[in-house]
């Protein structure tokens, strides 16, 4: 397959692979400072979405701290056969889309509660950062519309995030990231 064919069919893809991988790679050569810095910023929590929301929509996706070994292959799972399945600027509204409505609902509910007393004025400053919302909406794209294959593994990389990775667990007391993950799959499959 020539880098045409390749960037034509997974265009969507390998742009958010590279990206991810250049900006965890700069992330892993900063001094421990300049890392809380970072994901300081690019945290979608209430506090900055209030002050400069598009920023931190943006760059939270690509920033995993801890992870650098196991997101690349959590999103190449998912992402290349779900843009086979939808093409790439299909591919790449829905994955925004889920991304975007998921960070938005969850701190939108964050928010509430800490306004209700729920919660304290310390969970606006929650760091929520990483790629996961992005990667579940892709699953939900290959598993609705990706070959057997791309559906294949796109139940692979779901039963990864769901058993080890717990990202549903803390739902029933509407945990940030669960109620996230839940939405951004949510927003996918419409």
């Amino acid at each position: 397959m020539t880098v045409r064919v390749l960037l034509r069919r997974y265009g969507f893809a390998v742009a958010y692979l590279g990206c991810f991988l250049a900006v965890e790679l700069t992330y892993t050569l900063l001094d421990p400072a300049a890392q809380a810095r970072l994901i300081a910023w690019a945290s979608t929590n209430v506090a900055n979405l209030e002050h400069e929301p598009v920023g931190p929509l943006l760059a939270s996706a690509f920033v995993a701290p801890g992870y650098f070994g196991a997101w690349p292959v959590l999103i190449a799972l998912a992402l290349f056969g779900a843009n086979r399945a939808l093409g790439n600027v299909r591919t790449a509204l829905v994955c925004l889309a889920g991304h975007v409505v998921g960070s938005l609902v969850s701190e939108g509910i964050v928010a509430y509660r800490v306004d209700a007393g729920q919660l304290s004025a310390a969970n606006r400053y929650l760091t929520d950062v990483g790629p996961s919302y992005v990667v579940l909406s892709a699953i939900v794209i290959a598993l609705a519309c990706g070959t057997w294959l791309a559906r294949t593994l796109a139940a692979a990389d779901l039963a990864l995030l769901v058993f080890p990775g717990q990202i549903f667990a803390g739902l029933s007391q509407l945990d940030i990231t669960a109620v996230g993950h839940l939405t951004a799959m949510l927003t996918a499959g419409r």
